[in-house]
């Protein structure tokens, strides 16, 4: 290909969650750049919804009609990606989505490089429950994350006879959860379970922390809140010391300790400042302009069809390990990774596992255990 190649790049950067999507727009910036540096064109379109959901709609229609974007690297939240699959499942582009979500999709027109429940939810609860028990509190936010998330918490519970000490969800941008937090002290469970999201869930963190210094039993290490969707670039976001010892699961942390990741944060040092930490976000937008652009450039063609076959007919070196696209779901294999937050505004990792091949629909068929054995690290 001759031209440049159009990628539109959606991520709010402002609302209540500015905070992922700014990582996502940077780690998207520098994959860009380095692509240019090899001689490879990209010219992004970035577009910011401002978190408001009707936007996206908007946006994505403007992208791929006069934008000329047949690819779209973009959108945080489950509910903001079903809104624009039917668009782009119109205009036959590829939506890439790096989020951590909830599982029980598959689409053609979407290439999923975020983590899927039996990459993050499962191996999180192999983990916890024989360490703090079984007896957890569901939170999630009001919508299909949130409700699927527990839903899924839920049934792994009944299946090992665990107990729900509780279920709530509240609204992204709610931050009064007194009366919350009120009831996860009566409840006394083994361990929270946060599938809040934004300022709820900072609000949440902060909350707890003032609770286990009232009350040692819900300090982190006795009863911790743990989180398949939090990462560095929200710790800002959080009050001083407030969430360290919470735990969270992702594909990637910028504690690894890899010549890979080592390479990726000095190149990230040299663009954005010194100290700068690196989210899964981030590394994840890297990844999918990266493959976007290589999968466009081995079909010869911005197609989707040929652009999948491009993508999964070999393995990708990625700073989030090799990565292989499968074919039958669109789903990247991924690695899972526990975290826990110290008070440098990053994550140690106590827990690993090596890359898990992704079961969507969770019917086993991957090969995968229902809670694969997990590599403790300390």
């Amino acid at each position: 290909m001759n031209e440049p190649i159009r990628i539109g790049i959606l991520y709010s950067r402002h609302g209540a969650y500015g905070a992922i999507g700014r990582d996502c727009c940077d780690g998207a910036t520098l994959a860009i750049e380095h692509l240019a540096a090899r001689g490879i064109a990209v010219e992004p379109v970035f577009a910011d919804p401002g978190g408001e959901g009707p936007r996206y709609i908007d946006i994505a229609r403007d992208l791929m009609r006069s934008g000329g974007c047949r690819h779209i690297v973009g959108t945080i939240l489950s509910a903001s990606r079903k809104e624009v699959i039917p668009l782009v499942e119109k205009h036959d582009g590829l939506l890439w989505y790096i989020a951590p979500y909830e599982g029980f999709e598959a689409n053609e027109n979407v290439i999923y490089t975020g983590t899927c429940p039996n990459q993050h939810l499962l191996p999180l609860f192999d983990h916890l429950v024989p360490r703090h028990g079984n007896r957890v509190f569901l939170l999630g936010a009001n919508y299909v994350w949130g409700w699927e998330m527990n839903r899924l918490a839920r049934e792994l519970l009944h299946r090992t006879g665990g107990t729900v000490a509780g279920e709530r969800f509240l609204p992204i941008e709610e931050v009064e959860i007194g009366r919350l937090v009120a009831e996860i002290e009566a409840a006394r469970p083994s361990f929270v379970l946060n599938n809040l999201i934004g300022p709820s869930s900072y609000a949440l963190l902060e909350a707890m922390h003032a609770l286990g210094q009232r009350d040692a039993t819900f300090r982190p290490e006795t009863c911790p809140v743990v989180s398949c969707d939090l990462t560095e670039c929200e710790l800002g976001e959080i009050a001083p010391g407030a969430a360290t010892g919470q735990l969270a699961a992702a594909c990637y942390f910028d504690s690894i300790d890899t010549a890979e990741n080592r390479a990726f944060k000095a190149a990230i040092a040299a663009r954005f400042g010194a100290g700068r930490r690196v989210s899964s976000f981030f590394a994840s937008a890297y990844t999918a302009v990266e493959l976007c652009a290589g999968a466009i450039l081995a079909a010869g063609s911005d197609e989707p069809a040929a652009v999948r076959r491009a993508l999964t007919a070999r393995p990708h070196r990625t700073v989030e390990g090799t990565m292989r696209i499968d074919p039958e779901t669109n789903h990247a294999t991924l690695p899972f990774y526990l975290g826990r937050i110290n008070d440098g505004g990053g994550f140690d990792i106590i827990a690993a596992r090596p890359a898990i091949a992704a079961d969507p629909y969770l019917t086993g068929s991957r090969g995968q255990r229902t809670a694969p054995h997990l590599r403790v690290v300390s």
